[in-house]
């Protein structure tokens, strides 16, 4: 998926906005954030709501072309639950939209329940 994504928009955007392109792959760890073993995830989230901040994050200046998808369902060690794609002009651009996009995922859209 990621490799596809990177052949698209560099076949697809304007060269004079494609100078970086940055790729999160989110996988499901083995232990907590407070330090507990997870066994699994279960995950959902709200797909209109991810589509609606792609949308408004690609409006940012400098951002060419973004791309996110999430692994709704239950989700083993080791499963990837997503990855999102930030590409633009120069790296004060991408870098962070690519971090409020993700902790916007993280916090608003997706909803994780480690087991």
């Amino acid at each position: 998926m990621i490799e596809q994504w990177m052949k698209e928009i560099k076949k697809e955007c304007s060269p004079d906005m494609l100078g970086m392109i940055l790729i999160h792959n989110g996988i499901v760890r083995a232990t907590a954030k407070n330090g507990g073993k997870v066994q699994a995830m279960n995950l959902s989230y709200d797909k209109a709501k991810l589509e609606k901040a792609v949308q408004e994050f690609k409006k940012k200046e400098g951002i060419a072309e973004i791309r996110a998808w999430i692994n709704e369902g239950h989700l083993k060690i080791g499963d990837d639950i997503m990855n999102v794609c930030v590409a633009g002009r120069f790296r004060k651009d991408v870098l962070p939209v690519f971090q409020e996009l993700i902790t916007m995922i993280k916090t608003e859209i997706v909803s994780e329940k480690e087991l």
